[in-house]
């Protein structure tokens, strides 16, 4: 098998009394795009800058194509780095700015030219190569930084929050752009980000990190739809969590029994927790159905789940339209709120709520994920 491009081996980071990063073991393969994602002060910072050479681990090792560099200064990895401010020079130009990195290495200047070029064309700024970088939109500037790291021709791209900076719009914009420019150059990038949209539309796997530790490394849609704790769960998007007990537990079916919810939890397959096993239950807004509710009239009945199952009243309490889709927060028996997400796409097809409207929730039995912890 191919040897992983980047490896982390029981990777651990003090500052003094405090765990930065504890006992991280990690492997990227060459050609991803790889997210590190989690809240402030999770320790993914940190790892990216034990990565770069800015910060030595206090245990573990760090390799890069097999390599052992836990000790090797940064200037001697074949890693570059964008950091979040770009830190481009103000009173270079821009060609100025992407050829630094060339001239401190003593390329000579034909050379330095003809990469120079090559640079600015792959991230679409050759026309802008005299300008300096107060005459350039925020976008633009952050290309720069992108064409000064890729100049270089590294092994791995490290990205530290490359589009906080950018308002909404250009961000959205910037995140195509990061991804055909990865799949153009075929390097490795490995991106910090607190932005979970980010990290989903950007990635083809995603580590997530909460106080120093690894919580769950998968594709973005394994995270979405099968996060292995409530950490997970709750971190990654919008989710209604329900603690329950198993009440059933069989190859083909599960019930949960939650105190939080006025309706059990059916499932069309096992959990392999055992009767009597605390568990949680995660749904997603968008996999609850809105139904009108009529006086004498039982709740809708999807994939044949039992009677009390899979559905439960709600009055709505609050309701915001986002265009595409609307959200809407529903008080039921007990006082809780559940979030629920409606697709306005087809929206003349599908029946209006209101403002204080009883309603039925109801979802599939496939729908909600299951965790142990």
């Amino acid at each position: 098998m191919a040897v992983p491009i980047i490896t982390f081996e029981n990777v651990t980071k003090r500052f003094g009394k405090v765990v930065a990063v504890d006992n991280v073991s990690l492997s990227v393969e060459e050609g991803e795009f790889f997210s590190l994602l989690g809240p402030s002060g999770c320790g993914k910072t940190t790892l990216l800058r034990m990565l770069a050479g800015f910060e030595m681990p206090t245990e573990g090792r760090i390799l890069i194509d097999g390599q052992d560099v836990s000790n090797i200064p940064p200037n001697r990895r074949p890693v570059n780095m964008v950091f979040q401010s770009y830190a481009v020079f103000p009173h270079m130009s821009v060609a100025e700015n992407v050829a630094y990195g060339l001239k401190i290495e003593g390329v000579p200047a034909p050379e330095r030219r003809r990469r120079v070029e090559e640079a600015l064309d792959l991230v679409q700024l050759h026309g802008l190569a005299d300008r300096k970088p107060d005459q350039l939109s925020g976008g633009q500037r952050q290309r720069v930084a992108l064409a000064r790291a890729l100049v270089k021709r590294p092994r791995v791209l490290l990205l530290d929050e490359p589009l906080s900076a950018l308002d909404a719009k250009l961000r959205e914009q910037m995140r195509t752009e990061l991804c055909t420019l990865q799949e153009k150059v075929g390097i490795t990038f490995m991106m910090v980000t607190h932005d979970q949209d980010e990290a989903l539309a950007l990635a083809s796997r995603c580590a997530v990190m909460n106080r120093g530790l690894l919580q769950q490394v998968a594709t973005p849609n394994d995270l979405y739809e099968f996060p292995n704790s409530r950490f997970v769960a709750d971190f990654i998007g919008s989710v209604n969590l329900f603690e329950g007990v198993l009440a059933v537990d069989e190859p083909d079916q599960a019930v949960i029994r939650s105190a939080d919810l006025a309706a059990d939890i059916y499932l069309d397959h096992g959990v392999t927790g055992g009767r009597g096993t605390t568990v949680w239950a995660a749904l997603r807004p968008e996999k609850i159905e809105l139904s009108k509710y009529v006086e004498g009239v039982g709740p809708p009945v999807i994939d044949d789940a039992p009677a009390g199952s899979n559905s439960v009243r709600g009055i709505i309490r609050h309701e915001a339209y986002l265009g595409s889709e609307s959200t809407y927060e529903v008080e039921i028996p007990g006082g809780r709120r559940l979030k629920v997400l409606r697709s306005n796409l087809t929206r003349w097809d599908q029946e209006d709520f209101s403002l204080g409207e009883t309603v039925w929730l109801s979802w599939h039995a496939c729908s909600p994920a299951v965790l142990l912890s």
